[in-house]
């Protein structure tokens, strides 16, 4: 027999939030829930919890909703989906390493700011004048 459990307790075990949960079953990312007869609380049985935590996952990566809910219609098809799951996969990775990049070019502009601020603390003329030029460069990429 299956383990019932209830929305606080499936956010407890998937890391979603209550509000979460409840969204993701509104827009059909999760099934819809069953409610007890009695309470009229929604009960998630293991499916669900499984297919939450699988939701946690990617949107752990980043993942926005209709990739996710992309990847569920690709889970109902098995593995003849297997390529439309691996080109979803590549994308969302290049996706995710633009972002890193641009990441990289912030952190380079703050490194800059930062040693900007350090030579005009010191005096350090020509510090000062490199850290303009990379910063001239950085704004560029930004």
């Amino acid at each position: 027999m299956s383990e019932i459990l209830t929305i606080q307790q499936t956010a407890r075990r998937t890391g979603l939030s209550v509000p979460t949960l409840r969204y993701y079953e509104e827009v059909g990312l999760l099934d819809a829930v069953p409610r007890g007869s009695t309470s009229g609380h929604r009960q998630y049985d293991d499916a669900t919890v499984q297919a939450a935590e699988a939701l946690a996952c990617l949107r752990a990566t980043g993942m926005g909703i209709e990739d996710m809910r992309r990847y569920r219609e690709h889970m109902a098809r098995g593995d003849a989906a297997a390529a439309d799951q691996r080109a979803l996969f590549a994308q969302h990775v290049d996706r995710v390493t633009e972002e890193i990049a641009a990441l990289e070019v912030r952190r380079s502009y703050l490194q800059q700011k930062v040693a900007l601020w350090s030579a005009r603390e010191t005096g350090d003329a020509a510090a000062e004048a490199r850290a303009v030029e990379q910063l001239v460069d950085l704004a560029d990429r930004l």
